[in-house]
Formats: C-alpha cells, sequence, structure tokens
C-alpha cells in the first residue's frame, strides 16, 4: 500500500501511520480501544495483582485492551501493526501474547497468502470456468483474493468473506492434519452469497498450496476479530 495513503496521527498511546480513508484500510486493521478512565481504576487490573494506585504506584494503560495496569503487570512493549502503530507500545501480560502470536502472522502468513496457491476447482455456486489449474492469492493492499487463469470469477473483498473452512485433510509424516482444499463462502458484488470450493492442484508446488490453505484460514480468525472489535 502506497505510503500516500497513509498520513501520520498522534494518538495518546503514541503515533500511528494510518489510512486516509477506511474504505481502503486493510481488513486486518482494529480500531485503538477506549481506555479505562483513570478515576474509574483504582486497583491493577489484573486479577493475580490487584495493587492499589497511589502517589508511587502509576497506573498504565494496555494499548490492545485500554484497561488499567502497574508498572509491573504492563511493562512489555511489542509492535502492533493491527493497530498501525509505529513504535513497539505497552501490553498488559495476556495482551502481549496475543500480539506476540499475531505478528506471527503478518511476519510469515501475509507473504505466503501473496504468493498464492495453485487450486482446481472442487465445487462452486459461482461462474468460475478454470482453465485447468487456476492461482488464488492475496493482493497487494491486503484487501481482495484475486484469481490468476480463470474465468468468470470477481476478486473476493476479504471484508465480505463471511466463513473459511478447509475442505478436505490428510496427515503428514509428522501426524498433524494438513489441508487439501479449502471452502470459502462470501457475498459477491450483488450480495448474493456463493460458497467456492477449491482443491490444491496436485502438479503444482503442494507445500506452498497447502501453506496457503493454512494461512487462510488463520487470515479469516483474524478478519473476523477485527471485524468483532471494530463493530463494539
Amino acid at each position: 500500500m502506497a505510503q500516500s495513503n497513509k498520513k501520520l496521527v498522534k494518538s495518546k498511546s503514541g503515533y500511528r501511520m494510518v489510512f486516509v480513508d477506511d474504505k481502503i484500510a486493510s481488513p486486518f486493521m482494529m480500531q485503538e480501544p477506549q481506555w479505562i478512565p483513570d478515576n474509574a481504576c483504582t486497583h491493577c487490573q489484573n486479577f493475580e495483582c490487584q495493587r492499589k494506585f497511589d502517589f508511587l504506584k502509576r497506573k498504565h494503560h494496555c494499548r490492545r485492551c485500554g484497561k488499567c495496569f502497574c508498572d509491573t503487570c504492563c511493562s512489555q512493549q511489542i509492535a502492533l501493526p493491527r493497530m498501525c502503530f509505529i513504535d513497539p507500545v505497552r501490553h498488559c501480560g495476556d495482551c502481549y501474547d496475543i500480539t506476540k502470536k499475531e505478528n506471527e502472522f503478518f511476519d510469515k502468513h501475509i507473504r505466503t497468502l501473496q504468493s498464492g496457491g495453485h487450486f482446481r476447482l472442487h465445487n462452486s455456486d459461482s461462474n468460475i470456468m478454470p482453465i485447468g489449474a487456476f492461482k488464488c492469492q492475496l493482493s497487494n493492499d491486503e484487501r481482495f483474493l484475486e484469481f490468476v487463469n480463470v474465468t468468470g470469477q470477481e476478486n473476493i473483498a476479504l471484508e465480505k468473506i463471511e466463513s473459511v473452512q478447509i475442505a478436505a485433510a490428510e496427515i503428514d509424516l509428522q501426524g498433524n492434519h494438513v489441508g487439501t482444499g479449502i471452502a470459502i463462502r462470501y457475498a459477491n458484488s450483488v450480495d448474493n452469497t456463493v460458497l467456492l470450493k477449491m482443491e490444491v492442484e496436485e502438479n503444482s508446488d503442494r507445500k506452498q498450496s497447502m501453506s496457503w490453505v493454512a494461512a487462510m484460514q488463520k487470515a479469516f480468525k483474524l478478519i473476523y476479530e477485527s471485524r468483532t472489535s471494530n463493530s463494539a
């Protein structure tokens, strides 16, 4: 996403590089939480701590959840790309663990999705007419699933995806279940619900395509969480 589509803003949590228009924002983004007012916080909100705040024991807000904690319970700082912060920001213990796992997704799985996977059509409610195998990939702006070598299939807006499910599974040499297909239910451009089922193409880079399936399932979980958080 070009920097011209973003602007630098300062909130009480820190500097953020945000999209100038919510319509072009990545669906993975989350809004900043409302901070619990200082006058409503008398004790650390870590139930295992609950130290009383006073002149010496200062209160701090977790940038992810907005709750109040003492310095000991809210001292860890980590990058929070889902809220567009430029620098690492303060987290409580629980939120730190969540953000750390999410950052692994942004560091690894976004690239997997943008590299794409190769599939064959298994079943669909749409007018998709694949010419042999086709490629499905995440757009550079992280907003659409794009299709290569396909006739009649429009790009899918991630914000329009209603569900993602691994359509089939097999067990690898380590005994782990891995996806061999994916079913995506989404609302098309005229808001009709469409079910698209794709199977991993056998003659392509199968490992990459199965990694794409796993990454897409993780992506939808983040999108659903962002959708829930931003509507709260």
